[in-house]
């Protein structure tokens, strides 16, 4: 990694958790539609990852992805409207957090549907395939998601077909409120159903990039799919709305000490690379102004309740 990735890398962190910070303050005035779904302590899994990919390849992010929206251009504007159900918000105010898509910058729209993704970015490399195109696919599953049947399903025919995908599964200790041992045998690793497997430490930042990097390149030379196992800690609850009583207090305090931010920071100062002493105020300010912009955009037209929704 250059000093150029390794700032635009730290830079896509603090945002994300900036951002999320900005996000829970209107979630705690009662101004957002939906609740918030952090990824704090997960910072690095997301951004690090969507930054060893190419201009060209094309992600699927999940709740907790949101570095990886921004490392592809979507703004905290747009992440604003959003949350705040405005009608000039990607999704015309009909959905209220970061599911939505944005084709033109390789972004498909999440969903709820835990493992779903999996099957979709399969079908995404396999077109790649299909048309000789130098493209991988990327999508994220977490330790719970991948109990589900999609999982399997996608995975399996990506390995089968040999397809450009790779699928991040960030361990991050809890499905919900169900620790690991409640809810599989063995580790995540276990589960790539054949694909190449790399385990690394989720919350070191250059680590996650790097093992990005090597999965993306195999990808490339036509060696299948790529399961990349981030092993990581999300340090609140499945949303703000979760008071994450079911976890020990000493293991948030252990995993407080591996917070990616600092971690990479280090990293960077040992190579002489610093940011921009200024570069989370002015940051503070971004999110300030966008999120008050946010707040005078209009709210959706009633009369377009119905607008884009099709019976078959």
């Amino acid at each position: 990694m250059d000093r150029e990735t390794a700032l635009r890398l730290y830079e896509a962190m603090l945002l994300t958790r900036l951002t999320e910070e900005r996000l829970v303050k209107l979630f705690r005035q009662g101004k957002t539609l939906g609740s918030v779904y952090r990824s704090l302590g997960q910072e690095a899994t997301a951004c690090a990852t969507a930054m060893a990919l190419g201009p060209d390849d094309v992600i699927a992010p999940l709740i907790r992805n949101l570095g990886s929206m921004f490392v592809r251009g979507v703004t905290p504007r747009e992440i604003f409207l959003q949350y705040l159900g405005r009608a000039t918000g990607p999704t015309g105010g009909r959905e209220h957090n970061n599911h939505f898509g944005a084709v033109a910058r390789g972004i498909i729209a999440p969903t709820s549907m835990l493992g779903a993704l999996i099957p979709v970015m399969s079908g995404v490399a396999l077109s790649f395939r299909q048309k000789g195109e130098r493209r991988v696919a990327m999508t994220w599953i977490g330790d719970g998601g991948s109990s589900t049947g999609a999982f399997y399903e996608g995975l399996n025919f990506a390995v089968v077909q040999r397809l450009p995908l790779i699928v991040v599964g960030e361990s991050n200790g809890y499905a919900f409120s169900t620790p690991p041992d409640r809810q599989m045998v063995g580790r995540m690793s276990q589960r790539s159903q054949g694909a190449f497997t790399l385990t690394v430490d989720g919350n070191d930042a250059a680590a996650v990039y790097q093992a990005a990097a090597e999965a993306r390149q195999r990808c490339l030379e036509g060696k299948g799919p790529a399961f990349l196992v981030c092993e990581t800690f999300r340090m609140k609850g499945h949303a703000e709305h979760d008071d994450q009583r079911y976890v020990d207090p000493a293991l948030l305090a252990e995993w407080a000490t591996k917070d990616p931010l600092p971690r990479f920071e280090a990293w960077m100062q040992l190579r002489g690379w610093k940011p921009d002493a200024g570069l989370g105020p002015r940051i503070e300010a971004e999110l300030l102004a966008a999120a008050e912009a946010a707040l005078e955009a209009p709210w959706p037209d009633p009369a377009s309740l119905q607008a884009g929704v099709f019976s078959s």
